[in-house]
């Protein structure tokens, strides 16, 4: 019966592939985009600005140039330019959306497609459409707003997001905006701040090497191969100190005083001073030597603005006078030429390197960046005040912090009440539930509705695959706060799971599973007949879900793509990200099916379908509490009769991976009139005469006061 049900469900993934999954933003790009000079040989510039013809790539960051001819003369009408060439923003997949910009001469922006995305969320369940109407927001607003997505505030324009797809439409908010904000500098439309330059105390002592890393004169940048999706080979990919010359403390430890006043002597006002050296299988120098003298390895960038450095910046650097200061085999000295950076203030310095995406075998570039600041001892008045931007993700926090304390508080409710329920179950008998059925009706409800429907925090299967991708891509802790329900969510599943196993959630807070279990008990309400399938087929069929889960983790190291479609299988996007009625019918058919069925027996989906809930099972294996069970459980089969989640054996052994925590077998397991064993005991000492004392630690008596409730 199991066979033919895999092939079953994978027919209908199949069917799904087909008639919704087909996506544009899936197919390839050419690989002369990111390297061709004539970037809209290779895409449809026109498309993001109106223009009848454009120039090579120039610039750095590179853009094309956009001209219009009318009365047979051409007029520069705009720019165009593509996000991969200016920023390394990953989306929620962990790769970047591939973005074409288009921008006016004044600075306003006349359009933006997407050309390529691995979104699952946007590949699978959000029509395009609706990426097109986000996207359309920023036509007319300037390089130089700041745009966020949510409402509108003193100086600040709000965008509507993308409802399910947080995380996404937030990288590429901040993309849009970085991009057009470099290249309208770049041109002239933005002018940049200037800050006023750096001020240096006198030092009577020129510091050590030890004391400039601890101090932060000196700063330190390490790159393992296996941050680039490479094999680890004991040997780094680039082992790098850097640190600002221009500080007579640090030119003078580095350098030596005569060296020292040798090279500021050549410098002007305006020129900065950085020292690298390194070690490692790469070059920092990069192919520089080779591509019109860019060094093409390395930037310096200071707010939204990023240097590059040519042949002409380069010195050599022949040694360092520091003491202590370790080996290394290459080393350089960067001159920046630019009135608008100031050391006074931090500023990074970024490394790019190629980092092999292991699913396509293409390489892209992705930044490594260690920020500098001058130790405020080294400068005069010390460090100026800096009011660092306000990060995205923490303005969301900020924002919803109502609704994050509400879903806080019902977290931590559920938590005690479960904590609590040896005191509930005593209560309650099995004609009278109340004392453990209120609190999961009250809980079943708000996981449904605020949590599901309200706050669309449904956890999924797609996100473990695309952390997990993320992790093999590039991490960044702030892509995963900018959705703060679903990130406290998961620390709050994988704590509990390993204190009571999965049914904390599963059984209690899962919104779809609670959705589920409201359907059932709907469904008895209106008359309809339940049924629970035979215990030999249940036990075959509840392996299914760990087949899924296996088909998809093992599927996401051929192609993350395909296994975030697969995940499909899970109904809830169509429940609560999209809605049933935005979905294609092949979703809606399977989720009416899926639904139909909850309502006569109980959450099949998830005994049998859920790769989520087969995935917290294995870990629930290691939970430090399980549910009691006396000697005499062995031969009683009563509770296992009214398990809804038939995780009960014939001898009575509770299959904690398998148990939804609903607390019924608990009822039983206290009550004196529906307890064989307990029913047992207290007829044979009511015939006897003897008293009724509180329950042992084997749980064999209960209390007189628990007996008088139960008859």
């Amino acid at each position: 019966m199991t066979i033919p049900l895999i092939r079953l469900i994978f027919i209908a993934l199949a069917l799904f592939q087909t008639s919704a999954f087909a996506s544009s933003y899936e197919a390839p790009l050419p690989h002369e985009l990111a390297t061709d000079p004539n970037l809209c040989a290779y895409v449809a510039c026109s498309d993001v600005i109106r223009a009848d013809s454009f120039s090579p790539r120039k610039g750095h960051p590179p853009y094309a140039e956009a001209f219009k001819t009318e009365g047979g003369k051409k007029t520069l009408t705009g720019y165009v330019f593509l996000s991969t060439d200016i920023v390394d923003i990953p989306g929620y997949s962990g790769k970047p959306i591939v973005t074409l910009i288009g921008m006016n001469t004044r600075g306003i922006i006349t359009g933006v497609k997407v050309l390529k995305h691995s979104e699952p969320i946007l590949l699978v369940g959000i029509p395009e459409s609706e990426l097109a109407r986000f996207i359309h927001q920023y036509f007319g607003k300037f390089a130089g707003d700041k745009i966020e997505v949510g409402q509108a505030r003193e100086g600040v324009i709000g965008i509507d997001a993308i409802s399910g797809a947080t995380v996404t439409v937030i990288a590429e908010n901040q993309l849009i905006q970085n991009c057009v904000y470099e290249i309208a500098k770049q041109v002239g439309i933005i002018k940049p701040v200037i800050r006023p330059q750096a001020r240096f105390t006198p030092q009577d002592k020129i510091p050590d090497w030890q004391t400039l890393l601890g101090n932060g004169g000196v700063q330190h940048l390490l790159v393992k191969p296996e941050d680039l999706g490479q094999s680890a080979t004991g040997r780094p990919y680039i082992d790098l100190y850097f640190g600002y010359l221009n500080a007579p403390a640090v030119g003078e430890a580095i350098l030596g005083r005569d060296n020292y006043h040798r090279l500021m002597s050549d410098l002007t006002p305006d020129d900065h001073a950085i020292f690298i050296i390194a070690n490692g299988s790469a070059s920092f120098k990069g192919s520089g030597f080779v591509r019109g003298g860019i060094y093409d390895r390395i930037q310096v960038s200071q707010d939204m603005a990023s240097h590059t450095f040519r042949d002409t910046d380069y010195r050599n650097l022949y040694g360092i006078q520091a003491a202590g200061a370790p080996s290394y085999s290459e080393s350089g000295i960067f001159i920046l030429h630019s009135k608008e950076f100031s050391a006074a203030y931090p500023w990074d310095l970024v490394l790019l390197a190629n980092k092999e995406d292991k699913e396509t075998r293409t390489k892209t570039f992705t930044n490594f960046d260690r920020e500098y600041w001058l130790p405020g001892a080294y400068l005069q008045g010390g460090r100026p005040y800096f009011e660092r931007p306000e990060p995205t993700w923490l303005h969301i926090w900020k924002s919803r912090r109502y609704q994050i304390a509400a879903f806080v508080v019902l977290l931590i409710c559920t938590a005690i009440i479960y904590a609590l329920r040896d005191k509930l179950v005593r209560r309650a008998t099995r004609r009278d539930k109340r004392w453990v059925s209120i609190p999961k009706y009250l809980i079943w409800g708000s996981s449904a509705g605020f949590v599901g429907f309200y706050l669309m925090a449904q956890p999924s299967i797609t996100q473990i695959l695309a952390w997990f991708h993320s992790l093999l891509y590039h991490w960044q802790w702030e892509l995963f706060l900018s959705d703060p329900f679903i990130f406290i969510f998961w620390w709050f599943i994988i704590i509990t799971v390993f204190i009571w196993g999965r049914g904390l959630f599963c059984g209690w807070l899962c919104p779809y599973g609670a959705l589920s279990e409201l359907a059932f008990k709907f469904g008895r309400l209106i008359g309809l007949k339940s049924f629970q399938l035979p215990r030999a087929l249940h036990d075959k069929l509840k392996w299914l879900k760990y087949v899924i889960f296996a088909i998809l983790l093992a599927t996401s190291f051929y192609s993350m793509g395909l296994a975030e479609k697969l995940a499909e299988v899970e109904p809830f996007k169509t429940t609560f990200l999209v809605g049933v009625g935005h979905r294609s019918w092949p979703y809606v058919l399977f989720w009416s099916i899926l639904f139909g069925l909850s309502m006569l027996t109980e959450r099949p989906f998830c005994k049998y379908l859920c790769p989520l809930g087969a995935g917290l099972a294995t870990p629930s294996t290691f939970r430090f509490f399980g549910l009691k069970r006396k000697a005499e459980c062995k031969t009683c089969t009563a509770c296992a009769v009214g398990c809804g989640s038939q995780a009960i054996d014939k001898q009575g052994v509770i299959d904690q991976r398998e148990c939804m925590l609903c607390l019924d077998c608990m009822v039983m397991y206290y009550d004196a009139h529906a307890c064989p064993p307990l029913s047992q005991e207290r007829k044979r000492r009511e015939k006897t005469g003897q008293a009724l004392t509180p329950i042992s630690a084997k749980g064999y008596f209960i209390p007189i006061k628990e007996i008088q409730q139960g008859e």
